[in-house]
């Protein structure tokens, strides 16, 4: 299945492509020409329904697989998606419109989350503790929930799915996952590689759809645990009805990353690094950088001159083209979406250094692009500065010293990734103590960690017990049972002391 040949997109169930019932459909765009390129169907709660019974069906002979051959298969998996990893960038590109080079990027960083899971005999064994009294061992063991669901945002339809389905399938679950109808492609693709690989029919399903399909895992008894990534208004919703029809929960939110900058650093470092944090894949991250704080008034000055002439000469095209630096946005709805900031931003008094509005590609005059834009001299009242824009929007707010920007960046709602820069040591330890964030970087301007830790953020950027992958996420797709045995002696006639014992059990 390759993105040439797709008119239109189904659901995977049971190891293969299956119609929809709903009779609902969503438009794919092409969003470097604005051009329908393929239909999508939306699923129907009897289509979810379908989906969760063969995941149900599937999960016991799964689980009862050894770890070792379920990691097998999962290592398989990893070699066709590096082999086919052109494919895949590809076809991310053309639905999402990030460029090919960042969503070869994006798989890459998704197959680091395979590796991670191909050690599943290490991840899921237990602890054993012998002779904790007498004639008395205790051990614990790791066991899989059952049925997972992922439901993945447009922004990595490849990545956030792959921070999910490895981990849940090698700890012996079964899995659905519900990807962006704006990016479906990607799931599907994977859906079949996962199958080549040898995977169990049943093991891993994709349903296609909107809220109707949400809701429909949401609620349904057969689904014991979700896992979201997107907006926090629908994380929140997610946590809240996830766990109210008795399901574990992890959901992570939106985000307003800060990058502080103390008058020692190297401005043109720091403008480099802004460049791509903030304007990579058209913002259209949740790690992105969308707020620069300037320590001191001069230090604001020689940043906003460094950057201006850098967005100003941004290169935006089309997302096959190898020679640009960032695409067009994923809908033309999202792209008004973004341009109503960027209104909003000028109305409250924001100085728009830098304006991207208008931009047009040759060839391409229909896309939804969006040129860097840049303000200055923005509040924490402004609503650029206290919403998710999601877009190549980048603010810039001025603080007094290192104290007021920690204060600052701790004030916000949102608390997923927050980065220094900085040549002080002492400075950068009493930010990466003080600041009340989930992810930090120093000098490092996107904090994402790797595949063996944990990614998560703090406040209304997590709704979650744990974080994804790492062992936060072994720990969330498993329940842990500890067993206490004493076996008794192989001769009857030795017994023991008999009768029953009323008191607390101790060990002796």
């Amino acid at each position: 299945m390759t993105h040439e040949r797709v008119s239109s997109y189904s659901h995977w169930i049971s190891g293969r492509l299956t119609p929809g019932t709903s009779g609902r459909a969503g438009d794919v765009f092409n969003p470097s020409l604005g051009l329908v390129a393929a239909r999508v169907a939306l699923a129907s709660e009897a289509d979810v329904d379908a989906a969760v019974r063969a995941a149900r069906a599937a999960f016991p002979g799964w689980a009862a697989i050894p770890a070792l051959k379920r990691a097998r298969v999962m290592f398989k998996f990893k070699e066709i998606v590096e082999q086919r990893r052109d494919e895949l960038a590809r076809l991310i590109a053309s639905e999402h419109g990030k460029l090919v080079s960042d969503a070869a990027g994006e798989v890459t960083r998704g197959l680091e989350v395979v590796e991670f899971a191909c050690g599943a005999p290490h991840l899921t064994k237990g602890e054993f503790a012998p002779d904790v009294g007498t004639g008395v061992d205790s051990y614990s063991l790791r066991q899989p929930l059952g049925v997972a669901a992922g439901i993945t945002p447009f922004n990595f339809p490849a990545m956030v799915p792959m921070w999910m389905f490895p981990v849940a399938l090698v700890c012996g679950n079964t899995f659905i996952l519900k990807p962006s109808e704006r990016d479906p492609g990607a799931g599907l693709l994977l859906a079949r590689w996962l199958t080549e690989a040898g995977l169990p029919p049943g093991v891993f399903n994709v349903v296609n759809g909107d809220k109707v399909a949400v809701d429909a895992l949401l609620r349904h008894p057969q689904v014991d645990a979700v896992s979201f990534v997107g907006s926090t208004p629908i994380a929140e919703y997610v946590q809240r009805e996830g766990t109210a029809h008795g399901k574990r929960v992890q959901a992570l939110g939106g985000a307003k990353n800060h990058l502080v900058m103390l008058p020692d650093a190297d401005v043109n470092q720091v403008a480099d690094a802004l460049l791509g944090a903030a304007y990579g894949s058209a913002g259209e991250r949740c790690m992105a950088i969308s707020v620069a704080v300037a320590v001191g008034e001069d230090t604001g000055d020689r940043l906003v001159r460094t950057l201006a002439d850098r967005v100003k000469n941004l290169r935006v095209d089309q997302s096959q083209n190898g020679d640009a630096d960032m695409g067009p946005l994923v809908t033309a709805a999202h792209r008004e979406r973004v341009l109503g900031y960027i209104d909003a931003g000028v109305r409250e008094g924001a100085q728009l250094v830098v304006d991207g509005r208008g931009l047009k590609v040759p060839g391409h005059e229909n896309g939804f692009f969006l040129g860097g834009c840049l303000f200055d001299q923005v509040t924490p009242a402004m609503k650029v500065y206290r919403e998710e824009i999601f877009g190549p929007v980048l603010v810039v707010v001025r603080v007094p010293t290192l104290a007021d920007a920690v204060k600052l960046v701790n004030a916000h709602e949102f608390a997923n990734g927050t980065s220094l820069f900085t040549r002080d040591g002492g400075a950068a330890r009493t930010f990466v103590q003080q600041i009340e964030v989930g992810m930090v970087g120093v000098n490092v301007p996107i904090p994402v960690p790797m595949a063996f830790m944990s990614f998560g953020g703090w406040r209304r950027s997590s709704f979650a017990d744990h974080a994804m992958h790492g062992m936060e996420g072994v720990r969330f797709y498993t329940r842990l049972k500890t067993v206490t045995s004493r076996w008794p002696e192989s001769d009857a006639g030795s017994g023991g002391k008999g009768g029953a014992e009323f008191i607390m059990p101790t060990m002796k």
